[in-house]
């Protein structure tokens, strides 16, 4: 039977057609869907042996493992015919992609906040050790200084030297240096141009050596060695430190002075002295203890606290009344151009927020801003901490009304207009019935969306950031300024703390941020028993 056939003889049972949707959906069946279903689970196995070959490869086993299992599993899922993968096959994309972007970053955040991961603690500890080593080297006091010219010798690269202060020529290589003789090389500009068995490297591959040539160290002593400066310069050098590897510490070879692993990711000496770089490793609750003990940390952090609290509340207090205000004033069928009234203002609601703050900021510039010049007045209103301030909560005030206006309208228009009538009748003022039966009832509607915008506030970085960058800055702190909130002093911290980055302590304080914002809600979703209302 035809397609057209089927259709008019539904037609003529009284059955609707089926729809242009359902029409296109039916498209993707049969042999369509099974050729996509197929090219897509290919990618997915592609993808997936990628990502376990690289991680197997690099030691780590239990991802590898876990990685190969779920490709197995999806796989099962989307080719097994089992009437119980019928739910499986629509629930494995989104806990894919709630584990891709929610689970693995959480759990890596909250790894982050328990070790020493900043700015000279980089590195393993191997690698730190091999950064100390060479971090230690100095040239002696009767140190040699060559010039170098990068040379091969049966395939392997070499340096041929020349003394600068003897001007005896030399070839260099990891098994230390062989005299050259004055009749076999030639020198011009104290270099060597010519050498029996030995060919320069020229040109382009010289622009390809830099990293052979900073593993090239030609011993000289037992202590000392020569190294490569560049393409054309060398230098004589000894290590001041000496690592003990039974004890895992350092010495220094002149003074004595031993640098003990502190279990903390760096080597220090009896005196404080610390020697960099550091090493990644596990500190505990160390980060959470700095940001409750350290006053260079702690005071700033409630300072910010306090502000991060005061700014959400007054956003969601403000956004919500003014909102409801005009939400309650255009909710009359009689006002004149009521549309249109209602479309201008949702315009700030429209426009992208990361524009809309940009825009202000240049409005609200001291020197040339616009309000400033149309008030014809000098308020500083980015660059005092007062003023920062408020700033901060007026444009937040009109990127956020908008949203509550349209909320605040649905749900007025929701509320059964026999409720309010019946309490007029009754000798109702119109401010009992607003406070006795509207706002009651817009509460029900609202409060999880009240909830929901102050963890959005308590999080606004654009709103802070691209706005006054956390500033003014604070006389006593360089990193926290007068308008930043948790979201953007924890950036701060991540990016631009004490002697660079400090990524452990901005996770700890991301991690304190997570149960703050998930305390808040389930205290205020229980006070409301909003959650049941809607059910």
């Amino acid at each position: 039977m035809s397609s057209a056939t089927a259709v008019s003889d539904a037609a003529a049972a009284g059955v609707p057609p089926p729809s242009p949707l359902a029409r296109g959906l039916g498209f993707f069946s049969g042999t369509v869907g099974l050729v996509i279903k197929l090219a897509f689970l290919a990618a997915v196995n592609a993808l997936g042996l990628w990502a376990a070959g690289v991680l197997l490869a690099d030691g780590k086993w239990l991802p590898g493992s876990i990685v190969v299992l779920a490709t197995v599993a999806i796989d099962v899922v989307y080719l097994v015919p089992w009437q119980g993968s019928i739910p499986l096959k629509f629930l494995v994309p989104g806990t894919v992609f709630l584990i891709g972007f929610q689970v693995i970053p959480l759990i890596s955040n909250v790894n982050v906040g328990f070790t020493n991961w900043s700015t000279g603690h980089n590195l393993t500890q191997s690698e730190a050790i091999a950064a100390i080593q060479e971090n230690s080297l100095t040239p002696p006091p009767d140190a040699a200084t060559y010039t170098s010219v990068p040379a091969k010798k049966d395939g392997k690269l070499v340096l041929l030297l020349v003394d600068e202060s003897t001007g005896k020529a030399y070839a260099g290589s990891q098994k230390g240096l062989v005299p050259l003789a004055p009749a076999d090389v030639t020198i011009e500009n104290g270099a060597v141009t010519a050498a029996p068995g030995y060919e320069l490297v020229k040109g382009e591959e010289l622009l390809t050596l830099d990293q052979q040539l900073g593993e090239i160290l030609i011993p000289t002593s037992a202590t000392a060695f020569i190294r490569p400066e560049g393409l054309s310069q060398a230098v004589e050098l000894q290590p001041t430190l000496r690592y003990d590897a039974g004890k895992d510490a350092f010495v220094n070879i002149e003074s004595g002075a031993v640098y003990k692993n502190n279990a903390e990711g760096s080597y220090v000496a009896a005196s404080g002295e610390v020697l960099e770089p550091g090493w990644r490793t596990y500190i505990g609750f160390q980060n959470f203890r700095t940001i409750f003990t350290n006053p260079l940390v702690r005071d700033p952090f409630l300072r910010v606290f306090v502000w991060t609290f005061v700014y959400a509340g007054l956003s969601v207090f403000l956004t919500f009344a003014l909102g409801l205000f005009l939400a309650i004033v255009l909710n009359k069928p009689e006002l004149r151009l009521q549309r249109l009234q209602r479309s201008l203002l949702v315009i700030p609601y429209a426009i992208p927020a990361y524009l809309s703050i940009l825009v202000w900021a240049g409005l609200l510039n001291d020197d040339f801003g616009v309000v400033n010049n149309l008030l014809g007045i000098h308020v500083p209103w980015l660059f005092d901490p007062t003023w920062a301030k408020v700033s901060c909560v007026v444009v937040n005030l009109w990127l956020g009304f908008p949203y509550f206006f349209l909320v605040c309208t649905g749900a007025l228009q929701a509320i059964p207009e026999e409720l309010t009538e019946a309490a007029r009748v009754d000798g109702a003022t119109a401010r009992q019935v607003f406070r006795k039966i509207t706002l009651p009832l817009l509460l029900v509607a609202t409060a999880p969306l009240l909830i929901a915008s102050f963890a959005f506030n308590f999080n606004n970085f654009s709103g802070i950031y691209l706005l006054t960058g956390g500033g003014p800055l604070q006389a006593d702190q360089a990193v926290a300024g007068s308008t930043d909130i948790l979201i953007s002093y924890t950036y701060k911290l991540a990016f631009q703390a004490g002697k660079g980055s400090d990524y452990g302590l901005a996770a700890a304080v991301s991690i304190i941020i997570f149960f703050l914002i998930a305390t808040i809600s389930a205290v205020s979703f229980w006070r409301t028993k909003s959650l049941e209302n809607l059910r």
